[in-house]
């Protein structure tokens, strides 16, 4: 996923904003810096893997996670939950051409989206379906565990 970049015009001789001083300009440098760093997801280093947009619900039943997957067929995409962390990945193959193209915009290649979730899942429960381009996975939440109250006698 590409960062978009800002940038504003620089002194030659300061070294800074010719508009005065930019206080934002640090934190906009890091968002630079921390958005390449996650462009490419760890097992995929150094390829063109991008993530897809993804929206995350929590309700007191489960967690639903929607990943946009246009053209993605079912069979090129893998899920799995593993150790409290959902991972969506796969592959959007290119399309055949026999004519010019003037422009390309779409994402084709490897994509990988990960997510760590805060409570427990029920892992026999969780589904997955894909429909019109959007993937939808639903991790029903893991019951709570009873609460066991002992009351112990204090002896003299």
């Amino acid at each position: 996923m590409a960062v978009p970049v800002r940038r504003r015009p620089v002194s030659p001789v300061f070294g800074h904003s010719l508009f005065g001083r930019d206080p934002f300009r640090e934190v906009e440098e890091l968002y630079d810096r921390v958005g390449r760093w996650f462009e490419a997801p760890e097992n995929e280093v150094g390829t063109s893997a991008w993530i897809p947009s993804a929206d995350i619900e929590e309700t007191d039943q489960a967690y639903t996670v929607e990943a946009e997957l246009p053209g993605v067929k079912k069979g090129d995409i893998t899920v799995e939950y593993r150790d409290g962390v959902l991972q969506i990945a796969g592959e959007s193959k290119e399309t055949a051409r026999s004519g010019v193209i003037h422009r390309k915009t779409r994402r084709t290649g490897r994509f990988s989206y990960r997510v760590s979730l805060p409570g427990e899942v029920d892992l026999e429960r969780i589904d997955a379906a894909l429909t019109d381009g959007v993937l939808t996975v639903t991790l029903p939440k893991a019951a709570p565990a009873p609460e066991s109250v002992r009351r112990i006698d204090v002896r003299s």
